[in-house]
């Protein structure tokens, strides 16, 4: 909340928007953030080469917890809580990093159906600083591309479960 005894004072804490068109339903783009099994699929930039660890608790004041191993031997450990669910339209969760538990910020992803599939709007807000974001724009664009091979080689799969 900002000091109304001296204002401009709050930091304003930096933010992204990333927006993806994907040619699937709403349902196949909800499962993929959902279900444990595809997070391992393709959740993480493209340096991730495994996700040992994805847990998913789907509940309002439920967690998550994914752990990605990198091609350059680091552990990447993230975890939060989900806040807001709206089934098939909407996750909002906290997002912290193992390794700094300290910095907590709030994803937000919308799930919008249109007549060819659906838009993905995720936003990440309340960086710690804007090299934060940075960083979080390379890992998130990167993983929403991985998601969109994902969405792609399930559709030719049917409703199989990778």
């Amino acid at each position: 909340m900002a000091n109304p005894a001296h204002p401009g004072t709050e930091k304003e804490r930096p933010s992204l928007t990333l927006r993806r068109h994907y040619r699937v339903s709403p349902d196949k783009v909800w499962r993929a953030w959902t279900d444990p099994q595809a997070l391992k699929r393709w959740f993480g930039p493209d340096e991730i080469i495994a996700v040992p660890l994805a847990e998913v608790d789907l509940r309002v004041g439920g967690r998550f917890r994914v752990t990605m191993h990198a091609a350059d031997g680091e552990t990447h450990d993230v975890s939060g809580t989900y806040l807001e669910l709206v089934p098939h339209r909407k996750l909002v969760f906290s997002w912290a990093w193992r390794s700094t538990p300290e910095r907590q910020s709030r994803v937000t992803v919308r799930i919008e159906p249109d007549a060819e599939g659906c838009e993905l709007v995720l936003m990440h807000e309340q960086f710690f600083d804007a090299a934060a974001r940075d960083a979080h724009r390379h890992g998130w664009t990167g993983a929403l591309v991985k998601l969109e091979g994902w969405l792609g080689q399930d559709q030719s799969q049917g409703n199989g479960r990778a």
